[in-house]
């Protein structure tokens, strides 16, 4: 009996202790505390799932869907291209655009109206574009920059009640006037073309360019939102050529209407003085011969 313990006592004491495998191993790391901050910094318990089989299971990569606007190939490289440069010389870029949306607007509203190509004409649009391109940027970097509230809705709404409140009627009158003074036509005649235009092309703008300020400001990126005006404004630019060109003929017609009439007007009373004196002249010689 007393040999059994011995030899009992002796396997217990010359057995290997039992040490958990490696993935069943428990980490504990120890609380460390920051020099500057005396909270201890927990450590994040494993997840049931990882616990559960000793390994950790993988996060599938998420990738990001790129905008359908960025996969179009040589249109997207051309996109990104202006806004470089819409970026790096901003005065040049807007200059430059402006002077391509005028002219092909004044060209599309040329084709329209049916006449013969007017060179002219074409040149008076491109040199209204070289006064406005400039101050129209500056004006539309002003909005960018205010009337940002925290209710984007509200923002948008004053952006795009300052915009047609202040910009649309200033550059519908310097548009239209413009086009009246370099065709040569006098002050009065000027003032005459605004107060034709302008209230037409305001109430007609209403039907547009809200909804293409509330979108430029809203989704289109800043360097990009000129060009995207742009497009747009090649067709306001055909408008308000046309609108221009039907104004101008009214004009005209009713000039030389007035002219007509004014000639017409002393030629008919001495047509009638002549035959009222050669009917007096008549019945003076009836009345000699009777008697």
């Amino acid at each position: 009996m007393t040999l059994f313990t011995v030899q009992t006592t002796g396997r217990a004491v010359l057995r290997r202790p039992y040490f958990p495998s490696h993935r069943k191993q428990i980490n504990f790391t120890s609380k460390r505390h920051n020099s500057n901050n005396s909270t201890p910094v927990p450590h994040s318990n494993p997840s049931p799932e990882s616990s559960a089989n000793g390994t950790a299971i993988p996060i599938p990569a998420t990738i990001a869907t790129v905008p359908i606007w960025q996969r179009l190939g040589p249109l997207t490289r051309s996109f990104q291209a202006y806004g470089r440069s819409q970026r790096k010389r901003p005065y040049t870029t807007q200059f430059c655009s402006s002077l391509v949306i005028y002219f092909l607007g004044d060209l599309s509203a040329q084709s329209i109206c049916g006449d013969d190509y007017d060179w002219k004409r074409t040149l008076r649009a491109l040199f209204i574009s070289m006064g406005s391109s400039i101050p129209s940027y500056k004006w539309f970097m002003f909005l960018s920059n205010n009337f940002n509230y925290s209710s984007k809705a509200i923002s948008l709404a004053t952006k795009v009640g300052v915009n047609q409140m202040f910009f649309t009627p200033i550059f519908n009158t310097y548009f239209f006037g413009m086009q009246s003074l370099l065709s040569g036509d006098s002050l009065p005649d000027v003032v005459e073309r605004v107060k034709r235009t302008v209230p037409t092309s305001m109430m007609n703008s209403i039907k547009l360019w809200p909804a293409v300020t509330a979108i430029s400001f809203a989704w289109i990126p800043q360097e990009h939102r000129s060009i995207f005006a742009g497009v747009i404004a090649i067709g306001w630019q055909t408008y308000l050529s046309f609108l221009n060109r039907r104004v101008e003929g009214e004009m005209a017609g009713g000039i030389e209407n007035t002219q007509k009439e004014a000639v017409k007007g002393p030629t008919s009373k001495l047509s009638t003085d002549v035959a009222i004196k050669t009917d007096s002249t008549k019945e003076a010689q009836e009345q000699k011969a009777e008697a």
